[in-house]
């Protein structure tokens, strides 16, 4: 490209640029024993919204620089689940943490934020992919579109890593939880790059990371906590689900990670092919494809605008 094309881009991204406000990062009440911390990008001119929805161990930060990418066409709001980040820790009996709860919080902040759902375009991996199926079930028209990745909505331990099959299975649950919390430095340090060629590793930014750990211990219930709750519930969520999927109406993709050990693309291309959506298989990609070429993740996004 000439030194002149350079010039008229750049000066093309700076007006589009600035359209869209800074990231916010702020709180939000949802009900008396929910607040999430949420992260918003405001764009007088936005082509519609993007609702960023996180997995394990992940918080809001995950998102900082695809939000700022799709917020120069878009609206972007994310937020820390219930259990992660800075958003709230209630005990067990008063928020379950299971896939359906955290449905009801996607709903909630939908409602809450004024969103217009016409124009919605939800992206969610690992915990965060099978909520907002199950609330699409509910409200079919909840997002024009719906894409997910990398996460269970089926009951197929086989497909899933020793770890998370050990989480899902009663007896053994309750030890890999403690596991889990013993093991949080490493968890945070490592979990992203296993699975992956050197040379298809990324940086994770260290302010994320110490994000992450902050995070975890916030309130009385650890991220390991809220982690091994989802996973009490999962597989009667995703039995649940699996038996309403002729229900399932809302425009999905499935989106996937060609090198992700945690959960294997089988689980996909078995969702895909039950629900008749389609399913992209991304190259060299591990569990975390947002990380790993968000400017890949940032193309599925726009595209389900057109």
């Amino acid at each position: 490209m000439s030194a002149l094309k350079k010039a008229i881009a750049a000066a093309a991204s700076t007006l589009v640029l600035a359209n869209a406000t800074a990231q916010e990062i702020d709180h939000v009440t949802l009900s008396p024993d929910i607040t999430v911390r949420r992260m918003i990008i405001k764009n007088p001119a936005a082509k519609g919204t993007v609702l960023l929805l996180h997995g394990f161990p992940e918080t809001v930060l995950t998102w900082r620089y695809l939000a700022r990418d799709l917020g120069r066409d878009y609206e972007v709001h994310a937020f820390d689940w219930p259990g992660y980040g800075q958003s709230s820790r209630p005990s067990a009996d008063k928020f379950g943490y299971a896939p359906r709860d955290y449905a009801q919080v996607v709903r909630t902040y939908i409602e809450q934020a004024g969103i217009d759902r016409t124009r919605l375009v939800i992206y969610a991996t690992d915990i965060g992919g099978l909520p907002p199926l199950l609330a699409a079930l509910e409200q079919p028209d909840i997002a024009k579109k719906i894409i997910v990745g990398d996460f269970a909505p089926l009951d197929r331990p086989q497909y899933m890593s020793d770890r998370l099959r050990s989480l899902k299975a009663p007896a053994s649950a309750e030890a890999i939880r403690d596991a889990i919390n013993q093991n949080r430095d490493e968890i945070i340090e490592n979990t992203f790059r296993r699975g992956l060629d050197a040379s298809e590793q990324f940086i994770v930014a260290a302010d994320f990371k110490a994000d992450m750990l902050a995070g975890w211990t916030h309130g009385s219930v650890s991220t390991g906590d809220a982690f091994y709750h989802y996973y009490s519930h999962f597989t009667r969520d995703q039995q649940y689900f699996e038996a309403n999927l002729a229900r399932l109406k809302t425009p999905v993709q499935v989106v996937w990670g060609e090198k992700d050990i945690y959960i294997d693309k089988k689980m996909g291309e078995e969702f895909a092919d039950r629900s008749g959506k389609p399913f992209v298989l991304l190259p060299k990609l591990g569990h975390y494809p947002h990380l790993q070429a968000p400017q890949q993740a940032s193309r599925e996004i726009r595209a389900a605008f057109d």
